[in-house]
Order: C-alpha cells, then sequence, then structure tokens
C-alpha cells in the first residue's frame, strides 16, 4: 500500500513533559485509520504535529515520501493537502455556511469566487447542510456546525483528512448526524486519520485501529483484532473501561 503519511521515531515534549516517544507510524492511500486511547494518551497531540501545529522535537513526517520537517520544505502547500476538522468546530462566526466553505480555497488556492462557491455547494451536499448556505454558524446546531466544518475543510480537496474527536463536544443526539457523514466518506475511499472515542464507530469504519497509551503506540491492528483479540494488557484494560 502507498503511504501518503509516514511517521518515524517522532517526539513531542512541551518542556520537562514528554507527550509523545518514538512513534513509529503511518497510513496508506486510502485508509481509514482510527487513534483510541484514554484522555492524555497523546493522541490529538500526534494529529496536530501531522499537521504541524505543533512542532515535533524530533523524528520525521513524510508525507509521499518527502520529509516535510526539511528546512526547505514549504509548510502552507503541505497544509493544504490535510484536511483538519477539530472538535470545536472554529467556523468564522461572521460568515454565513457558504463563506465558510469558500474563504479558504480563494485564499488559499486561489480559486475564483464561482468556483469556489461551486466545489463548496458540492460539499454542502455531501454532508446534507447545502440548504443552509445563508446560516450564520450562530443559527446552527452543533451538529450541523460540525458538518460545515467537515463540508469547508473538504472543499480544500486535501489527500487526508485529519479528525481530532469530531464529536466530543456535541450533545448525544447530535453525535449520530456527523458519524453517518463520517461513515459515508470513509466508503467513498477517502484517506482519513481519525482520534475518536466512539468505539463502535472506530470498528466499523477502521482498516486499522490504532491503541495509544502514556505517549506511545502500545498496539495497533484490525478492528477485529484489537476488539476482540488485544495482545497487550494496557489494551484489555482500556477496552474493558470504555466498552463496559
Amino acid at each position: 500500500m502507498e503511504k501518503v503519511i509516514d511517521v518515524q521515531h517522532l517526539s513531542k515534549s512541551f518542556g520537562e513533559n514528554e507527550i509523545l516517544k518514538d512513534i513509529d507510524f503511518s497510513v496508506g492511500k486510502g485508509e481509514v485509520v482510527c487513534i483510541i486511547g484514554a484522555s492524555g494518551s497523546g493522541k490529538s497531540t500526534l494529529l496536530r504535529c501531522i499537521n504541524l501545529l505543533e512542532k515535533p522535537s524530533g523524528g520525521q513526517i513524510l508525507y509521499n515520501g518527502e520529509n516535510i520537517l526539511d528546512d526547505h520544505h514549504n509548510i502552507y502547500a503541505y497544509r493544504t493537502k490535510l484536511g483538519m476538522v477539530f472538535q470545536q468546530f472554529n467556523l468564522f462566526n461572521n460568515h454565513n455556511v457558504l463563506k465558510n466553505c469558500t474563504i479558504g480555497q480563494i485564499k488559499v488556492l486561489k480559486r475564483s469566487k464561482e468556483e469556489a462557491e461551486k466545489v463548496a455547494l458540492k460539499y454542502l451536499k455531501v454532508v446534507g447542510m447545502d440548504q443552509y448556505i445563508n446560516a450564520k454558524p450562530r443559527q446552527l446546531s452543533g451538529g450541523q456546525k460540525q458538518r460545515v466544518a467537515i463540508a469547508r475543510a473538504l472543499s480544500m480537496e486535501p489527500d487526508v483528512m485529519l479528525f481530532d474527536e469530531p464529536t466530543s463536544a456535541l450533545d448525544p443526539e447530535m453525535v449520530g448526524e456527523v458519524l453517518t457523514v463520517m461513515k459515508e466518506l470513509a466508503k467513498s475511499g477517502l484517506t482519513m486519520l481519525i482520534v475518536t472515542h466512539e468505539m463502535q464507530f472506530a470498528g466499523e469504519v477502521s482498516n486499522r485501529i490504532v491503541f495509544m497509551d502514556k505517549g506511545v503506540i502500545a498496539e495497533e491492528g484490525s478492528p477485529e483484532q484489537i476488539f476482540n483479540a488485544p495482545k497487550q494488557e494496557r489494551t484489555k484494560e482500556f477496552l474493558k473501561r470504555v466498552l463496559k
């Protein structure tokens, strides 16, 4: 399988506090990888290092075979290839739904307004939000905001979509609508890297599950293997806690 992202010996410290320790891990083209683990295990930090919102302390991140941590690499060009969906939506509250999905395309990808709107509408339709193009974020529910945030990331037509616990800020009844959209995206062949605490969802959509514990990858494998026959005690303990 062609590796899109290949993380080698990645480490990240904040002062004396080592959050990520010698992480080796990759995402193949068209693969859906879910990262699970307790709060504070380093999952979100790993995602933030991959899209360089945090600068790794050591190691390499290869994107299509090139180390993006090399000095000569254009970080901004690389970032346009990664769509990021955050816990807190991060929409522009003063712009309507359509403009939220066109602004990055126009500014960063230099698309014309017409082209950007066409692309935005296509993806707003995919997430079921095309009827809300004139609404401002404050008029939307949490689930609707997150679906707009997904459409915004898709509108940049990235190579990889990163999701950082996309349902953790949502009321329980809104979680389903966001997970449904993500399941459809997974079926479409999109390369996705998802930090999630929704175990059933992880089991349904992933090709591979990565279990992180205390800043290391403790175990990884297929959903069947991780959920039904975990090898590590730490994985067993974690799953016993979250699956009861």
